[in-house]
């Protein structure tokens, strides 16, 4: 059971937080599909500036690189998030389609600019960048507890740092007065654009938002999963975030819920694979199991799916 709780938090923090990146662009009125984009260009520039800062050594820096890679992903997810951000607000271009040849353009690039980088500094042609195992910590006497003390145990440092911008990022969103506006871009922007509020600024600002909490995930996602960066782990999670949001009904609370029951089934599908003896071909096929209970999730919930009215919708100022 610990070993489940362990692992499962590990991977549910993460896309957990790229799904708050989603919730902010979509209760803002804008489809984002192009949330793995944005996590995989935003681990690339803070991979990239770990590597160019140390010259492919971190030893000894491991905790200074760590945050400092944290920063620049979530600089880098936020760029990134404005080419979605030009091409769906001023430009009024498809926003599904806009999402698609994002993710695209950012597998693209990141492929290039990796093997681009290594090859100038250290004369391999690789695409990937090789960072250090994320440290964890225990909780003194609190880990000791049976089952809950698992949640206290072997914690990456990410986490407490997810769980922080998490919490502010609910505040902001349901408590504060641009998370009202956001929310009602969403739902009436022509309410909001005849209070006086800028329609089209908020969204913008939401996308980028959402690119900048990406951009924090897929850094995670790389320092935990494979202690690397390379466009090929994140294949899935940023799709994996956008059915935890809408099963979760664009709110966050019932998102974690469902980015939680994600991640305790992928390691709980990993420690059965142990139990059994079972070779490694059958760890892979664990893999899927978060993508098969998002279909059996979204097949018997998605009726009572209530989206934000105004989502995927160009806003037009003269249309009433």
């Amino acid at each position: 059971m610990n070993y489940i709780i362990i692992e499962g938090l590990a991977f549910a923090l993460p896309l957990f937080i790229i799904a708050i990146g989603g919730i902010y662009s979509e209760r803002s009125g804008v489809t984002n599909l192009a949330l793995e984009g944005f996590q995989g260009f935003g681990a690339f520039a803070g991979a990239a500036v770990v590597m160019a800062i140390t010259g492919g050594s971190v030893a000894g820096a491991e905790v200074k690189m760590f945050f400092a890679a944290l920063l620049f992903a979530m600089l880098g997810g936020a760029l990134f998030a404005m080419i979605h951000a030009l091409l769906c607000v001023p430009f009024k271009a498809n926003q599904v389609i806009s999402g698609v040849v994002i993710n695209i353009l950012s597998t693209a690039l990141t492929v290039f600019l990796t093997s681009q980088i290594n090859t100038a500094l250290f004369g391999k042609p690789t695409n990937k960048f090789v960072l250090s195992v994320c440290r964890k910590f225990t909780v003194p006497v609190i880990s000791e507890i049976p089952v809950l003390g698992a949640f206290f145990t072997d914690v990456y440092y990410y986490q407490p740092v997810i769980i922080a911008v998490a919490l502010y990022a609910s505040y902001l969103l349901y408590k504060s007065r641009f998370g009202l506006r956001l929310r009602a871009c969403g739902d009436n922007p022509h309410a909001v654009d005849a209070a006086g509020g800028n329609v089209s600024k908020t969204r913008f600002i939401a996308v980028v938002i959402s690119g900048a909490l990406s951009g924090l995930g897929g850094m995670c996602f790389a320092y935990s999963i494979s202690a690397s960066f390379s466009p090929g782990i994140y294949a899935g999670y940023g799709f994996l975030s956008i059915a935890a949001l809408i099963f979760g009904n664009w709110k966050i609370g019932p998102t974690l819920g469902a980015c939680l029951l994600f991640g305790f089934a992928r390691s709980g599908g990993y420690k059965l694979v142990q139990e059994l003896g079972l070779s490694s071909a059958y760890s892979d096929l664990m893999m899927t199991l978060p993508y098969l209970l998002t279909l059996l999730l979204l097949m018997f919930f998605s009726s009572s799916n209530r989206a934000p009215r105004a989502l995927g919708e160009i806003y037009d100022k003269g249309k009433r």
